[in-house]
């Protein structure tokens, strides 16, 4: 019997950036790196990017942190009622987006579209009513990937457009496929909208090992100012106030060990108060820490001034100890990341966490919501005891590789792609 041959798909991803090291944009270069492997094209529409040029659309507007968007966003999230202006704003800004939108998918051929946060998080309403409505007019199969939801955030609960948010993040419609990062959002999501969604955890390509440190980074605790006898206690976290950073200092003052706290990025979309009381916190209780986000990014290159920048991948290999203390995530990159790099953990017993990571059995170092003696006594065991190091890191590896590899993330996507497509990807267009 002959089989029909599979047809490979132009996929285009939307959001408002895909630049840096946030964890949306690196969750969309996991995603496209699986989705290229099976043999697909994909395609970039945001208002920042770093993707390749040939295949990407900026529209500047896009990007939430526009000046234009950022201003209505305040006025929005201030108060409950809107002006008269403010609708015929964001009417006219939709149909601009909207257009580009459409000149996205007819200039790249999109089959697909995978919408990152744009239909769940309201960070540029125009954009999602724009997307919304073209979903609906083009009936286009859209792979709507969810990192965040409005009601997860106290900020966004006050605000004068619930009327579109109702409409649009997330909007209810039969081309869309949902895809959630936790079973919590899958449940929310079902009973505030009444659909339902596939979960895809967030993951790390467990099944090739990261290479070995190389010259390159072999002067990084050094270009850190991080002394030959110092412990090196990463934070790999943005300085926002829901990762729970005091509980990193906490920690490093408590532990007696001449130690640095090394934070390797930016306060970034939130502003910049949190980074001052965290900074204070620190220098009240004697921590030597370290902003660093300039020495880090994605991607290794050099200043103007020829300097060198580092990627995460460099600062993980060398990093005695990782400390994640969030009070709230949607899954936790870092953690992964911590586990691919086969390092100790410090880790807040935050809701995800609870309920669909440690379920699994990994063994890291624990608390819940506040640093305890024992907390302290056993990061100082984990420390002084290699051969644990070693055995506690191998465990986690190995579980990591079953539940959150790549290999799961193909499994997901080829199902997804098999429910808008069919088994060999015909378009029903």
């Amino acid at each position: 019997m002959n089989h029909p041959t599979k047809r490979t798909l132009n996929i285009g991803f939307i959001s408002f950036r895909f630049h840096g090291t946030d964890g949306v944009s690196l969750e969309t270069s996991k995603w496209a790196a699986v989705l290229e492997e099976m043999g697909h094209t994909c395609y970039y529409f945001s208002g920042l990017s770093d993707r390749p040029a040939e295949r990407s659309m900026v529209v500047e507007d896009a990007h939430f942190l526009h000046p234009e968007i950022r201003k209505y966003y305040h006025r929005f999230f201030s108060t409950t009622q809107r002006t008269e202006d403010e609708t015929r704003w964001i009417h006219a800004k939709r149909e601009h987006l909207k257009k580009h939108i459409r000149r996205f998918i007819a200039e790249f051929e999109i089959d697909l579209l995978i919408p990152e946060n744009v239909l769940s998080f309201p960070q540029n309403i125009p954009l999602s009513m724009a997307l919304t409505e073209v979903i609906a007019e083009t009936g286009i199969p859209t792979i709507a990937h969810h990192h965040d939801f409005t009601w997860e955030r106290k900020a966004l609960l006050v605000n004068s457009i619930w009327d579109y948010i109702y409409m649009a993040v997330p909007p209810n419609l039969g081309a869309i496929q949902h895809v959630v990062i936790n079973s919590s959002a899958a449940a929310q999501l079902a009973r505030r909208i009444g659909v339902s969604s596939t979960i895809v955890p967030n993951v790390m390509d467990f099944e090739n090992p990261p290479p070995a440190r190389d010259e390159y980074s072999s002067d990084l605790r050094e270009a850190l100012g991080i002394e030959p006898d110092e412990l090196f206690i990463l934070q790999p976290t943005r300085v926002v106030q829901r990762k729970g950073i005091e509980h990193a200092i906490e920690l490093v003052s408590r532990l007696g060990r001449k130690a640095r706290l090394v934070i390797s990025h930016a306060s970034g979309d939130d502003g910049y108060e949190y980074e001052a009381r965290v900074r204070d916190f620190a220098s009240r209780l004697g921590v030597r820490t370290i902003f660093s986000s300039d020495r880090f990014d994605e991607n290794r290159r050099l200043t103007e001034g020829g300097e060198k920048v580092y990627s995460l991948s460099d600062a993980y290999p060398q990093a005695d100890l990782v400390t994640y203390p969030s009070l709230v995530e949607g899954f936790g990159n870092a953690f992964l990341e911590a586990l691919y790099y086969r390092k100790p953990i410090v880790v807040n017993n935050y809701a995800i966490y609870a309920t669909d990571i440690r379920p699994k059995g990994f063994n890291v170092i624990e608390f819940d919501d506040y640093i305890t003696e024992k907390t302290i006594q056993y990061t100082q065991t984990v420390l002084d005891d290699p051969q644990l190091q070693q055995e506690m890191c191998r465990h986690n590896y190995a579980l990591a590789l079953r539940h959150f590899s790549y290999k799961v993330l193909r499994n997901k996507l080829h199902h997804l792609l098999s429910n808008a497509f069919g088994a060999n990807n015909t378009p029903r267009r």
